[in-house]
């Protein structure tokens, strides 16, 4: 691609909540990179491994690039009339609710306003929800039941004033790494910060804590609430706050019950003496931020542990003011955005409650609308259950992958092949939900998009297009406007830029709202096309432009209660769910460091799936033992909803009973690692949140005949294993496999490798102690490589991976790949740990036998962990073992 000039763009991260500012530079040539935006409130220039190598996931390679009908090709208008049709029909012969979007936090505010306009005012039916409702449902419904208002009081610069910083089920180094690193570098220049972590495991992000709490399983309420007995008991409440801004004080104190560190001990595993330290410590610290995250929102009772936590900053009166306050952190670029226009089903739009009629009149009069929804809609779970049982007749899902996000995905799936017409719009061509459309629209994507989001600060953002659509794709906005159109509401849907659709959405904040609303952005009700492309990030909330206004709320009260003061919430500690016989483990799920949901962009950076290459589940020693299972088994982990098969990593971080599996991989990269097929649609009964944190599990070990490791020049057509998983590597692609059964070992490496017309193939066979290597050749060119072996296969995959684009020369080389180990100079890297500078645990192991004793060190060497930084505690690791080994 030639472009005029070289030209740099501001925008947005498409990734966590944090929302880094960004500067994308076009080249002339077309060549396109990326760097931290040193403008930006957010990031300051910082970028984590994620954010970094986005230049390397807009290529087109299975990009969705024109609309489909039942799989074949068709134009844009023959699909949205069918879109049309469908919905009207079903409307008419079913009732409103009979329809259904499923939308996502990876939308634009813009492409979430009209998606929400549209169901609740013109369809009438609130049957919209959203993949947020996943991951900060529960904070939601906290702050609502505390504030009268879904607010969050805070701003990232409470964590860099902060004294005490408390991380609640966040594991922020990995999750929102800027955030991370924020907090590191002010604890660098005030050491006398703290910073408590509360996790299950040991994560990298309790590396930098004072006190870490290794929490039971849904443990947290009980935590908290202890914790407010504790504050009353020992004088440490703020009588003049409580009295003056909030009500339920004395009901919330009786429900928590009496001071007894006995009792907390009990419920949440923690030692009496680490809970008196903890406890201790929030009592004498003014200055305390509670960050908490999925840990705390993706359970049962995620509503009452994010109103334990309220209820303890709110007896204190921290809350609103410099380095105070309990703060959700969100998982998603614009989860925020679809809170402020109504997203999700049981809201509406500019914050406005859909059980208010004074708040549902005022909407629809504002939108012209025919009809507004009178009541919650369906919620995701209750979502695809009356997709399930034939309630919902046509649904349309937005760029988000339900068959793998979803608990029990299983049946998600069998609900979406049985529904009578299923749209989807996406970029990806090739998902586990996609494969079950009637309609597939082709979508714009991050660099292509044109609209806002908004952080977990409030903090409102652009994302600018530095790219052309791609073959056929259109906004998201476009689309629903266009059916919309088809469905006789034109007027209400003449959009014809995103600028309109945001002035808008600034408008109905301040429709009717003097102050009696939190989220108000009406100094923005004007912007012009103009004026949109050039505006700069700001906070709500922003009623005009008189500047200076306090970015905190709730320091002085005047919260959006119908009194204006805040209610303390009664909660009661759920009782501990205890291990049964047959289910004795406890799984977990959550992110890892350099990966995304279900990696439709991160599974196409070969840097970004260095670091972990398949999916794993995290088990400790004890549990290991007692199943049988060896570090790099494969283990097959079970309920009574789905199985998956996972690699075994076995660490002292994982807490005993438990076991951790990330969420990332689909059936696009394994054979069967769908891990929310296990979890069962459990929900917390206020906010409708899954609980994807405490599955009762099983596991046993699997018994392998055979492992491999393969290098491939080419994504194989299929694979035939009973375990497999597949990653892009530097030249092509790595395989991990295991079969139950023995094979023609050089038929089966031919199927892998593909059929070659011209090349050498060089095979070593011990058939004794069932080694098995294949290396194929075109030219001086490694095409392909597979390693079996009884035993998981020890070749280095950092070095195999490096062959493929290698050039061989000579008949030794080419006998060095066969061995599965370096040659001549060649030097093996290590597994890698920094994915940013692409840096081995070998080199960093060898840059500590030569002189580097600190992490520090190891940065100004190799710059590993001098980017991102969530690498740093591994770096920290490698020197310790290091100097074990050295005093050994």
């Amino acid at each position: 691609m030639q472009t005029e000039e070289a030209r740099e763009v501001r925008t947005t991260c498409p990734y966590c909540g944090v929302g880094c500012g960004v500067l994308a530079e076009v080249a002339a040539n077309g060549k396109i990179t990326v760097r931290g935006d040193p403008d930006h409130p957010a990031n300051f220039g910082r970028l984590c491994s994620k954010g970094s190598a986005l230049a390397e996931t807009i290529d087109l390679d299975d990009r969705l690039l024109y609309p489909e009908i039942q799989g074949h090709r068709a134009g844009w208008d023959e699909a949205l009339d069918l879109v049309a049709t469908k919905f009207s029909q079903a409307i008419a012969e079913h009732g409103p609710d009979s329809v259904a979007f499923y939308v996502s936090g990876q939308l634009l505010t813009e492409d979430y306003y009209v998606a929400n306009k549209l169901m609740k005012g013109f369809f009438g039916s609130a049957n919209i929800d959203t993949n947020s409702r996943l991951c900060m449902a529960s904070s939601v419904a906290g702050h609502r039941r505390a504030f009268g208002s879904d607010t969050v009081p805070g701003t990232y610069e409470d964590l860099e004033l902060a004294d005490l910083i408390v991380l609640v089920g966040s594991n922020l180094a990995w999750c929102h790494p800027v955030l991370y690193q924020r907090i590191v570098a002010a604890r660098e220049k005030r050491p006398d910060m703290k910073i408590v972590v509360i996790d299950p495991r040991r994560t990298m992000t309790a590396d930098i804590a004072d006190l870490h709490l290794a929490i039971a399983p849904d443990g947290d309420t009980a935590l908290f609430t202890g914790l407010l007995t504790y504050l009353a008991d020992n004088g440490h409440l703020d009588r003049d706050y409580i009295s003056r801004h909030t009500n339920g004080f004395d009901d919330a104190l009786s429900v928590a019950g009496a001071p007894d560190l006995a009792a907390v001990s009990n419920r949440t595993g923690i030692a009496q003496e680490m809970l008196a330290r903890f406890y201790s410590l929030f009592a004498q610290t003014q200055r305390a931020v509670t960050v908490y995250s999925q840990g705390v929102n993706q359970s049962a009772s995620g509503t009452d542990k994010v109103n334990a936590i309220i209820n303890c900053h709110l007896a204190t009166g921290r809350i609103g003011r410099p380095g105070m306050g309990p703060f959700s952190v969100t998982g998603q670029p614009n989860a925020m955005g679809g809170r402020e226009v109504g997203g999700l089903a049981n809201m509406l739009a500019a914050h406005m409650e859909i059980e208010n009629p004074q708040h549902r009149d005022r909407v629809q009069r504002f939108w012209h609308a025919p009809a507004i929804a009178e009541k919650p809609g369906l919620k995701a779970v209750e979502m695809f259950r009356a997709i399930a049982d034939g309630r919902i007749k046509a649904l349309w899902i937005m760029a988000t992958n339900p068959a793998d996000s979803m608990p029990d995905a299983d049946a998600v799936e069998a609900a979406l092949r049985a529904c009578p017409f299923v749209v989807v719009s996406d970029i990806a061509a090739n998902t586990d939900t996609i494969r079950h459309a009637h309609v597939k629209l082709p979508a714009t994507g991050w660099g292509e998009k044109d609209g806002t989001v908004t952080n977990s600060e409030r903090r409102i953002s652009r994302q600018r297009a530095f790219l052309p659509p791609p073959g056929e794709a259109r906004p998201d906005w476009w689309a629903m406007a266009e059916v919309a159109k088809r469905m006789g509401f034109a007027e209400a849907f003449s959009y014809d830029a995103p600028a309109e659709i945001f002035a808008e959405h600034a408008t109905l904040s301040a429709f009717e709202n003097n102050g009696a609303r939190d989220f108000d952005i009406g100094a923005y009700a004007g912007v012009d096309d103009e004026n949109y492309e050039a505006l700069t990030p700001f906070q709500w909330p922003a009623p005009d432009y008189s500047g200076g206004k306090e970015t905190r709320f709730f320091a002085h009260g005047n919260f959006f209660t119908p009194d204006r003061k805040a209610w303390f919430v009664p909660v009661m500690p759920a009782p501990l769910k205890r291990a049964d016989n047959a289910y004795p483990l406890t799984l977990n799920t959550g992110r890892v460091r350099d990966h995304w949901h279900t990696m439709t962009r991160t599974g196409k950076s070969q840097r970004l799936s260095q670091h972990l290459a398949e999916p794993f589940a995290e088990i400790h020693p004890s549990d290991a033992r007692r199943n049988s299972i060896s570090d790099a088994d494969i283990v097959r982990v079970m309920t009574v909803h789905g199985e998956a098969l996972l690699r075994a990593l076995v660490t002292p971080r994982q807490q005993p009973g438990s076991v951790f599996v990330p969420m990332h991989w689909t059936d696009q990269f394994a054979s069967k690692a769908r891990v929310d097929a296990l979890v069962a649609p459990v929900t917390d009964p206020v906010s409708g949140q899954p609980a994807s944190k405490n599955v009762p599990v099983r596991m046993e070990r699997f018994a392998a005949h055979a492992f491999g490791f393969a290098v491939l020049a080419e994504r194989p057509a299929a694979i035939d294993a009973d375990y497999w998983s597949i990653a892009r590597s530097n030249g092509g692609w790595r395989v991990e496999l295991a079969l139950s059964e023995s094979r023609d070992w050089t038929a089966f490496a031919a199927k892998l490798f593909g059929h070659e017309e011209n090349g050498e193939t060089l095979a070593y066979h011990d058939t004794a102690n069932g080694q098995h290597r294949f290396a194929r050749f075109v030219g001086e060119r490694l095409t392909d490589a597979l390693y079996l072996a009884r035993e998981p296969v020890a070749v280095s995959r950092g070095w195999a991976v490096e062959q493929l684009s290698t050039t061989h020369a000579d008949r030794r080389m080419r006998l060095a790949v066969v061995a599965g180990r370096p040659g001549g100079n060649q030097a093996d890297r290590g597994a890698i740990v920094c994915s940013c500078f692409s840096v081995g645990a070998n080199q960093i192991a060898q840059a500590v036998q030569g002189g580097c004793a600190s992490v520090e060190a190891i940065g100004a060497a190799l710059q590993a962990g001098t980017n991102c930084g969530s690498c740093r505690a591994e770096i920290k690791g490698i020197i310790d073992a290091r100097r074990l080994q050295a005093a050994e």
